[in-house]
């Protein structure tokens, strides 16, 4: 097992694909990478929330929801989230990875057919590909090749996409996806996860935006550790399916309920959401400062409009080798490599917080000009 499993390790460091932990130590750096959008992880409010509820609840749940570990804070949080995406009801998940895994293996049965964007995180695709339903995957976006693959398929059908997809930042076209599954007697699930507080006037993401409703997206899921700053997930649907998952969801019934401090932190932090407007209007003005810099610089940035803003390099070495350039300049920004993004995509994947300046951008951008000069 050893020289088998040091020749596959072997093999990843002579292709560039060699994977290392950064351990976060009290270096000062510019977090470029973090998916904390709105500055909430660090919130003095959010913090107050968690602590005091800590001394009431304890560190941890104890138990799996079903048994006991499914206390009033979390209850109050499911609420709150339903309230706040326009659904019925809400289910809270351990993780984003849970929640997305879960859901597709309790919807589906043998026969049923799961149709994937091909960009999708890699928590959708492990579900479909999980559960015992046909998997079948469309080209991003195409839309086309989507309705020829639904065309003919039997069983029951469940459409599946990211809202913003996590490694490019541009949107799902969710308008005709809930036309097609109208159309095609299909299911439509959206993993919202990187536009909850960023998207929409409210921050109630890429739905809210396009103002579709529970009808048009029936399956809705979020993540609470991205603009919400917090831990773990929801489910945000229809009463029937949120009883469905409840009782078929093995990701849900076998595992220890989230902190109920986490999910009091959580409440703390959709409140400032909803109120504190400034954030996505300030994380809205850095993204267009750094879209419009660097397109005077003609940096290769690939279009988005959401805080996940790629920098495409291509190569492996050279977006690893240009990361650490950067954080020695002292900006930490991860290299994203093949198989998390497809082969000659590597890239610097670069994300925004609220907590950024604009004097933070102006530098970032100054530095990267200054290394692409130095390569070409």
């Amino acid at each position: 097992m050893e020289s088998k499993l040091a020749a596959q390790l072997e093999s990843l460091k002579l292709q560039g694909l060699y994977r290392s932990r950064r351990i976060i130590d009290d270096k000062t750096v510019v977090n470029f990478c973090s998916n904390d959008y709105l500055g909430l992880a660090k919130n003095e409010t959010v913090i107050a929330a968690f602590k005091k509820a800590a001394d009431i609840y304890g560190v941890g749940s104890g138990s799996a929801h079903l048994i006991c570990g499914h206390s009033y804070a979390h209850h109050a949080l499911e609420e709150e989230l339903a309230q706040f995406t326009g659904r019925e009801r809400a289910l809270l998940f351990s993780t984003g990875y849970m929640a997305n895994v879960g859901t597709i293996n309790a919807l589906l049965k043998q026969g049923d057919s799961v149709f994937e964007d091909k960009l999708n995180h890699a928590s959708l695709l492990d579900g479909g590909l999980s559960s015992v339903a046909h998997f079948k995957r469309y080209p991003h976006a195409d839309l086309k090749q989507l309705e020829k693959l639904l065309t003919g398929a039997n069983g029951q059908k469940l459409i599946v996409t990211d809202g913003v997809f996590s490694m490019d930042g541009d949107v799902a076209p969710l308008h005709e996806l809930a036309k097609i599954a109208t159309q095609k007697s299909a299911w439509l699930m959206v993993d919202d996860a990187h536009g909850f507080g960023v998207l929409g006037k409210m921050g109630g993401g890429l739905v809210e935006e396009l103002n579709l409703t529970q009808n048009d997206v029936p399956i809705l899921m979020g993540t609470l550790g991205k603009a919400f700053g917090t831990f773990g997930a929801f489910i945000a649907g229809s009463e029937t399916l949120i009883e469905t998952l409840i009782q078929s969801a093995r990701t849900y019934i076998y595992t220890t309920a989230l902190p109920p401090a986490i999910a009091e932190a959580t409440r703390a932090s959709l409140k400032i959401i909803i109120h504190e407007t400034w954030r996505r209007e300030k994380l809205q003005s850095l993204i267009t400062q750094f879209k419009t810099g660097a397109a005077q610089l003609n940096l290769p940035l690939m279009p988005s409009d959401s805080p996940i803003q790629p920098l495409l390099i291509g190569d492996s070495f050279r977006a690893t080798q240009m990361s650490e350039q950067l954080l020695n300049a002292g900006f930490l920004v991860s290299a994203i490599r093949p198989p998390t993004v497809p082969k000659n995509k590597a890239r610097l994947r670069i994300t925004f917080s609220a907590l950024h300046e604009s004097e933070d951008v102006a530098r970032l951008l100054e530095t990267l000009h200054r290394l692409y000069k130095l390569e070409n």
